[in-house]
């Protein structure tokens, strides 16, 4: 196996971590901002206030995006699955 297979098994697990982990993310860094600025203007200092939300909506996230994040994950697994023979040989 060559020095660029590796950088290109690499990237595309970066990749794959990055676009399964998006929707989570990104719903709970939008639900954050949100949370924030209600806490702001209201002058609500409490704490469970800020986490209770974002884990809802990840949570949300998981249910809603789900199938797709499996889907993506399965797909990256056969690919290296099937590509094996070339990584080994």
């Amino acid at each position: 196996m060559s020095g660029d297979v590796v950088v290109q098994l690499g990237q595309q697990a970066l990749m794959t971590v990055l676009l399964v982990s998006a929707p989570m993310l990104g719903l709970g860094l939008v639900v954050g901002l949100f949370v924030s600025v209600f806490q702001a203007t209201t002058s609500i200092q409490e704490q469970t206030l800020a986490f209770i939300p974002k884990i809802i909506a990840v949570f949300v996230a998981i249910l809603i995006f789900g199938p797709w994040m499996l889907r993506i994950m399965v797909e990256y697994v056969m690919n290296i699955f099937i590509n094996l023979p070339l990584y080994v040989g």
